[in-house]
């Protein structure tokens, strides 16, 4: 089974999951990667016993670059940027926060992993949402309970182990 079909056999959940593709990267290597971030985030939310909206951008790096340097201080694209809503946790309700992905540094990463983008695609967004809800990584303690959640959300799934 693949990352594709796995996330279509989640549950349409009553929420507000909003992808802008604004990077035609995304389209052309992965032309169902709406759909995909869209599901990932579903299960993310459903495994969470969460609910609200998440408005997921899929960009380019230099969009992420400018993102991370003029919130985070950054001045470098990453993979995935989460930004928190007003209120945070399971229960919140209303607009959880936004999601950016950038193309590149996730093709890249998919390709030197060895794993299907769709894949990692997924395993970024539930670590988006899992940030969206509160989940850090900033401690050991954190991170391994942060991989321990996402490990968990990927299987229900049917995505591999994205830390083996």
């Amino acid at each position: 089974m693949t990352a594709a079909d796995a996330l279509g056999a989640v549950e349409d959940l009553d929420d507000d999951i909003e992808v802008e593709i604004e990077a035609e990267a995304w389209r052309r290597v992965l032309p169902d990667a709406a759909d995909l971030a869209r599901r990932g985030a579903r299960a993310a939310l459903a495994g969470e016993g969460a609910t609200g909206g998440v408005a997921i951008l899929l960009t380019d790096d230099a969009a992420v670059r400018a993102l991370n340097a003029r919130f985070r201080h950054r001045d470098e694209a990453t993979n995935v940027l989460s930004f928190p809503g007003i209120s945070q946790g399971p229960t919140a309700g209303g607009h959880l926060g936004d999601i950016a992905l950038a193309f590149g540094v996730c093709e890249t990463e998919a390709r030197d992993q060895g794993k299907p983008l769709a894949d990692h695609l997924a395993h970024l967004v539930i670590h988006g949402v899992l940030h969206l809800l509160g989940h850090d990584h900033e401690e050991d303690g954190e991170a391994e309970a942060m991989e321990r959640r996402e490990r968990a959300l990927l299987a229900s799934i049917g995505v591999p182990d994205p830390y083996a």
